[in-house]
């Protein structure tokens, strides 16, 4: 293995191979990109599992008549927030017939809320097999009813169907926002950290054509999997990992050049010393994801399967075609400071002091990290678990706007209420079992099945969709309706909340603690000890902890977001563990290798000073791209970016920088523990990596 890889880093790098590796590469990015072109991923995600009982209920639809109908709700009140007067009532009523012609079908209503402040109109819609047949029908009867204004009434089409259209039009031209915007500031942290005008465009065009590949290649695999996950996601992964991969390499390649004259030579040793804390960054990464396999949520397993193969895309690409890149350009693209042999390493730097200073007094940043973290985790307290259909999104909606009306003057339960099916026989006993649970306002038939086997009713509760009240209630209703029939099934919207919660709690029970034994497998192959993984480990899910409620409590004082959307637990530990280890890899892989030269006390001193600005880089890269997740309009996402944008920071100014290497400290050899260091102060420079130079300024300079 070990000639293989130095072959083909040779290959990779040499004055030949660099040209035939760079075209090569190059081309089969372009080819697949092409190859893949076509696949267009199906929208939506289904936010039950097909086996709770709401997705039964679901998929008994089809055993109903009005199978292909779907219900809106036409909802009218007056702008000053008034009573509607007779003639405002006659005027809504006037659009009965609008909304049939538009419909092709009878409407309901106007039915006035007792308060008189509102009326709503319950209108039906077959939209047909066709995909845009819904965006259709929403759309017309909009225009209808706009065609017919009634002076100081506004009147908003809201229901389910109403708000998927809204929230698709509210994606349009979101994943090109954000893939610029993504790119700006990968670009931006880039300049920054190169200083150079022209080595950022190197990295960024690789990447951003594995993005490109990614994109294409995850759609196609969605599509002949029947997979339902977010792109937006994944294209941040894909960046944000990618950029954390090439500036990992590039900062190795840039330290190399201070002692080769060849710049390929450096390359090559450069390729090979960054290999392992890569490819075991994204191995952790990738395998954790696959972890996603097990959940019960469609939209989440489905993202696990695309991100993980997006990861690999990006590792491909900066492992394979970065390298060549660069060798094709040579030691002047690190413009206008180009390193050379003999250029002077200064001995006291600003990451090599930080390190000394803690290394030296490790129990104050060890007690105020953990502090920090602690107190940052107390923002869990009071955190609410689940959004309403309203708060799922941060842009404004026409629907949105409509479903808040309707829960102001009607009885709360009408926008999400419960469906149950059932035996037509049973029909009578489960009525009445439902009537008589608590917080039940009516139970009503609305349909029989084709073969009259089954019937299906609506019901109506008092309590807030999406509150603690209402999630009980449905627990209730099941428990009446199950005792009396076996074949009674409760879903709907309101039954789907339930299922929902459920199901994401469920998954967050079994996959992450998954996620913690895989990142410890990844460090105990890495370290080759037990101690120093366990260690990391306990602090690694702490920093996750941390950044989760840091980031609950922002939202709710920075953007009134009262309560966390049911998938954001599970996806923010995931991705603050999985992806946080990258910067315990790529600072205690170097650890390792420099404390078999000089111990470990000293060697994490120079690891610090080797990686502390890399890993800061790094993690404002990943921060900087998670954080463009909130220009999507989901809350969701929104959230998503805020957590693992904190906790980036977190892990990368605090975790990395202070609590870690005073761990160390405090600790000492016995971190390696069971293993044995075989270092040059007890017995040869055995513990580098061949052909890595050790930094003589740094190696010899006394810690504290």
């Amino acid at each position: 293995m070990h000639r293989f890889i130095t072959s083909l880093s040779r290959a990779l790098t040499s004055r030949r191979g660099a040209w035939l590796s760079l075209a090569l590469g190059l081309l089969a990015l372009v080819a697949l990109i092409g190859v893949f072109g076509r696949a267009d991923l199906a929208a939506g995600s289904d936010p039950v599992p097909p086996q709770s009982e709401s997705g039964q209920v679901a998929a008994l639809a089809d055993e109903f008549p009005d199978a292909d109908q779907q219900s809106l709700l036409v909802v009218a009140s007056r702008d000053d927030g008034g009573a509607l007067t007779p003639d405002d009532l006659d005027a809504v009523t006037g659009l009965v017939p609008v909304i049939d012609a538009e419909t092709g079908a009878a409407s309901r209503g106007p039915i006035p809320s007792e308060d008189g402040d509102a009326a709503v109109i319950q209108a039906t819609v077959e939209p047909g097999t066709d995909d845009d047949g819904v965006e259709r029908a929403v759309d017309g009867l909009r225009s209808s009813i706009a065609a017919h204004p009634i002076d100081g009434v506004s009147v908003q089409v809201t229901g389910g169907a109403a708000f998927g259209v809204d929230v698709a039009a509210a994606f349009d031209g979101a994943d090109f926002t954000l893939l610029l915007v993504t790119i700006g500031i990968v670009a931006l942290l880039l300049i920054l950290t190169y200083r150079s005008p022209v080595l950022w465009l190197v990295p960024l065009v690789v990447v951003a054509l594995a993005d490109q590949l990614a994109s294409k290649a995850t759609a196609a695999l969605g599509t002949a999997l029947d997979l339902q996950f977010d792109t937006g996601i994944v294209s941040v992964l894909v960046f944000g990992a990618g950029t954390n991969y090439a500036l990992l390499l590039v900062s190795r390649y840039r330290e190399q050049l201070l002692h080769d004259d060849d710049h390929r030579a450096a390359l090559a040793r450069a390729w090979r010393a960054s290999l392992p804390a890569i490819v075991a960054s994204n191995v952790t990464v990738v395998v954790s994801l696959l972890t996603l396999l097990l959940a019960v949520v469609p939209g989440t397993r489905g993202l696990g399967v695309a991100s993980a193969l997006g990861l690999l895309i990006a590792l491909a690409a900066v492992l394979l075609v970065l390298p060549p890149a660069l060798a094709v350009c040579g030691r002047g693209v690190f413009w206008p400071f180009v390193p050379r042999p003999g250029a002077a390493v200064p001995r006291v730097g600003a990451w090599r002091a930080l390190g000394a200073r803690v290394v030296a007094r490790p129990v104050l940043p060890v007690v105020a990290g953990l502090v920090l973290l602690a107190v940052a985790a107390t923002g869990l307290v009071g955190a609410q678990l689940g959004l309403t259909q309203a708060e799922r999104f941060r842009v404004p909606s026409e629907s949105a706007v409509g479903l808040e009306v309707l829960g102001e003057h009607f009885t709360a339960g009408e926008a999400e209420p419960m469906v149950v099916v059932a035996d037509t026989a049973d029909a009578d006993a489960v009525t009445a079992a439902i009537d008589d649970v608590p917080g039940v306002q009516r139970t009503t038939v609305v349909a029989e099945s084709d073969d009259s086997s089954l019937v299906r009713l609506m019901v109506v509760g008092d309590a807030e969709p999406g509150s603690p009240e209402s999630l009980q209630l449905v627990r209730d209703v099941r428990d009446a309706a199950h005792a009396a029939s076996d074949s009674a099934l409760v879903g709907g919207p309101a039954g789907a909340a339930l299922d929902a919660r459920d199901a994401n709690v469920r998954d967050f029970l079994v996959i992450a603690p998954l996620v913690l034994l895989i990142t410890l497998a990844v460090l105990l192959v890495l370290l080759r000890a037990l101690v120093a993984p366990l260690v990391l480990l306990l602090v690694n899910a702490l920093s996750a902890t941390a950044a989760i409620g840091a980031g609950a409590w922002l939202g709710r004082v920075l953007f009134g977001w009262d309560a966390l959307d049911l998938q954001v637990p599970l996806l923010a530990f995931l991705f603050l563990v999985a992806l946080g280890v990258d910067y315990t890899i790529f600072l205690v892989h170097r650890a390792r290798a420099e404390a078999a030269v000089v111990g470990t006390r000293p060697g994490m001193v120079n690891a610090v000073a080797a990686t502390g600005g890399v890993i800061t880089s790094a993690g404002l890269v990943l921060a900087g791209v998670f954080a463009a997740l909130g220009l999507l309009p989901l809350v969701t996402l929104g959230q998503l970016g805020l957590i693992v944008g904190v906790g980036v920071l977190i892990d990368t100014l605090v975790v990395r920088t202070l609590v870690v290497p005073a761990l160390f400290s405090l600790i000492g050899d016995r971190m390696w523990w069971p293993g044995r260091l075989a270092s040059s102060h007890g017995g040869g420079d055995r513990g580098r990596e061949e052909g890595v130079p050790a930094d003589a300024a740094i190696l010899s300079e006394p810690v504290g």
